[in-house]
C-alpha cells in the first residue's frame, strides 16, 4: 500500500490541491474518483461515487498520486 512519508507535514499536501478535513485530507478528480489521506495511518486510498474504499496496493495502481510521488511524499509499505 501507498502511504505519505512519516517526515511529510501534511500542510504540503495543500500545494497538490488537497483538502484539510478532521481526518483526512482528500481532493477530488473530474471522473468523481476522491482521494484521500487519512491523518492517523497516513494510507492513500481512493473512494468511488459509491463510497466504496479502494486501497491502493501497488505503485502501478497510483497514477492520481503521481505527483505526490514524483516530489518524494509517498512510500510503499507492505500490508499488514
Amino acid at each position: 500500500m501507498l502511504k505519505i512519508k512519516d517526515n511529510v507535514d501534511f500542510k504540503e499536501l495543500e500545494k497538490y490541491g488537497f483538502t484539510g478535513y478532521i481526518r483526512e485530507y482528500s481532493r477530488k478528480y473530474n471522473n468523481d474518483i476522491i482521494t484521500c489521506i487519512d491523518k492517523e495511518t497516513r494510507e492513500i486510498r481512493d473512494i468511488d461515487t459509491d463510497y466504496k474504499f479502494l486501497m491502493m496496493k501497488d505503485l502501478g495502481e497510483s497514477k492520481r498520486v503521481n505527483d505526490l510521488i514524483k516530489a518524494d511524499l509517498v512510500e510503499k509499505v507492505e500490508d499488514e
